[in-house]
């Protein structure tokens, strides 16, 4: 390998390294965390508002088909104008 092959590849791992953060999440210097939502006691965590809802994330249903079923007629399924 050639000098800057070897530079670049150091840059590069150098950069790599550093995206990898594993302390709790903290709001920055002179912010707070958002009010709780009305009706809730406590404000939420860092980690609880990263995290998304089942609503956000439906779960996906595996549900295979037992048998090939007819297409009902849809009556608004129109073949493009022209």
């Amino acid at each position: 390998m050639k000098n800057y092959q070897k530079l670049t590849a150091l840059v590069i791992w150098t950069v790599l390294s550093a995206c990898g953060n594993r302390g709790d999440l903290v709001p920055a210097k002179g912010q707070s965390l958002p009010q709780p939502a009305y009706g809730e006691i406590k404000k939420p965590t860092g980690e609880e508002l990263i995290t998304p809802s089942s609503q956000a994330r439906p779960e996906r249903s595996d549900e295979l088909l037992r048998r090939s079923e007819k297409r009902q007629d849809d009556k608004f399924d129109l073949p493009p104008p022209g």
